[in-house]
């Protein structure tokens, strides 16, 4: 059987040394003289059949794998908290943004963290499963973003969901117990701190009243009220003086113009204000008056002069012996006594038994107030050690107390706070259920076999010119 084509298009094929055996082949030859061909065919045939087998049978034998998608998203705000106790203290707490340092990611952070044995070995016992067969999920960040993307295979769209979910319920059960965890721990070393801040204000309380009853000093301020009534006491002491001088200094003045103490002139004023000495009185000047007149007219051994002169003796010792009655002064006493009540001269008694009295009575007041004064500088002289002592004792009690209350409060404003180290992280889209599997792909399938068998194509190509080729470029340029 011979193959006949016009010499023309032969003619016309490119000027390389395979056209003589296209020729050959094509122009009065035979099948069995096509050359490389069936050679080339076997190839191509065999490189097919190499690789449209494992394709045909990866897609008849591979199970069907869906996938179900998650979500999460890492709110990038921080949160703080303040209390403030009146006349206790004040307690902060304020975590930072999740984002806020560049040397921790807790996007990566999490994505080691569900990607964890435990969390995967509890997924995978709540859906009845072994580890193996659970599979790990495929967990992507993107970049700039606090999104965190879960990928979890399954054999059905059901399976793939339930993993998902299982993984999800995991991860949020192991960030709690994590949390707990922290805030057990920070609460355990804050109440060993708490301890010991309560330790040292009991013993401060313990010192001062210790101190208060060794010096029976309850305050500081106590103290500094009994330093201001000593000053208080001094400065009335200081007017009171003044006031003693000024009154002693108008009683000596009085006493100089009248001549006679204030005891005198009291006793004068005593004796007047009895009726009996004021009658005797009256006789005994009526009876001076007469011996007076008697005198005037006869001589002082005349026999009326004489009985004048007795009745006027009776009557001066009977009021002689009644004012010494009355004042209870002696007979030498009682010849001080001034005896012109009537008049100015009696106001002046008055006035100078009236600022005697005044004198007496300042005089006393001013004694009492000075033992009390010099009492109270003693007092302060040993109570001056002990208030400092009981002053600084006290400052330590406010502070470690004000300091204990803080620790307090902010050991339980730190409770309010749970994400300070575990931030936290909210599903943002929930594990989906597959519409189709993702795993065989039939396209991808069928364009990596064409892509393969058109380079085989290429490659059979580039073998079966590549002697023509090599003869054309290592031709002279004069053989050419």
């Amino acid at each position: 059987m011979s193959i006949s084509v016009s010499k023309n298009w032969a003619a016309r094929l490119p000027n390389f040394k395979w056209r003589f055996d296209v020729k050959r082949i094509l122009v009065g030859g035979k099948l069995s003289d096509l050359g490389r061909l069936p050679r080339y065919a076997a190839f191509a045939l065999l490189g097919l059949t190499l690789i449209w087998a494992p394709i045909t049978g990866y897609l008849k034998t591979s199970p069907l794998v869906f996938k179900s998608s998650v979500s999460l998203i890492l709110p990038g705000s921080g949160a703080s908290a303040s209390m403030n106790l009146n006349g206790i203290g004040q307690a902060t707490s304020y975590a930072n943004s999740a984002f806020a340092s560049n040397s921790i990611s807790p996007t990566e952070t999490y994505k080691r963290l569900i990607g964890a044995d435990r969390i995967l070995n509890a997924a995978a016992e709540t859906v009845g499963e072994t580890r193996q067969a659970f599979g790990k999920p495929r967990i992507n960040l993107v970049d700039q973003t606090g999104l965190i993307h879960l990928e979890m295979s399954g054999y059905s769209a059901e399976q793939s969901q339930a993993r998902a979910e299982a993984l999800l319920d995991a991860f949020f059960v192991e960030l709690d117990a994590l949390r707990s965890d922290e805030q057990s721990t920070r609460e355990d070393s804050g109440l060993a701190a708490i301890e010991d801040y309560r330790t040292s204000v009991a013993k401060t309380r313990e010192d001062i009243e210790s101190l208060q009853r060794a010096s029976g000093l309850l305050s500081a301020d106590q103290y500094d009220v009994l330093l201001q009534n000593a000053t208080v006491l001094d400065v009335e002491l200081n007017a009171l003086s003044a006031t003693l001088s000024d009154i002693t200094q108008s009683v000596v003045s009085l006493e100089a113009a009248l001549g006679l103490d204030a005891a005198t002139a009291a006793a004068t004023l005593k004796a007047f204000a009895d009726p009996e000495f004021v009658s005797l009185s009256t006789e005994r000047s009526e009876q001076a008056a007469a011996l007076a007149e008697l005198k005037s007219r006869f001589g002082n051994n005349h026999p009326k002069v004489q009985s004048a002169l007795r009745a006027y003796d009776a009557v001066s010792n009977a009021a002689t012996q009644r004012a010494a009655f009355v004042t209870g002064l002696g007979v030498q006493e009682l010849g001080k006594l001034d005896f012109a009540r009537d008049g100015a001269r009696a106001d002046l008694l008055s006035r100078l038994v009236q600022l005697d009295a005044e004198r007496a009575g300042v005089q006393q007041k001013y004694e009492t107030l000075s033992a009390q004064l010099a009492s109270q500088r003693t007092q302060l002289t040993q109570l001056a050690e002990p208030a400092a002592r009981l002053q600084d004792l006290q400052r330590d009690f406010s502070v470690a107390e004000a300091v204990f209350a803080s620790a307090i409060a902010r050991n339980q404003s730190s409770k309010s706070d749970p994400y300070a180290s575990y931030p936290l992280v909210q599903v943002l889209e929930n594990p989906s259920l597959p519409e189709k599997p993702s795993s065989p792909s039939r396209k991808l399938a069928l364009v990596a076999g064409i892509a393969a068998s058109f380079f085989l194509f290429i490659g059979l190509g580039l073998g079966w010119i590549r002697l023509a080729l090599l003869s054309k470029l290592l031709k002279r340029p004069e053989d050419r």
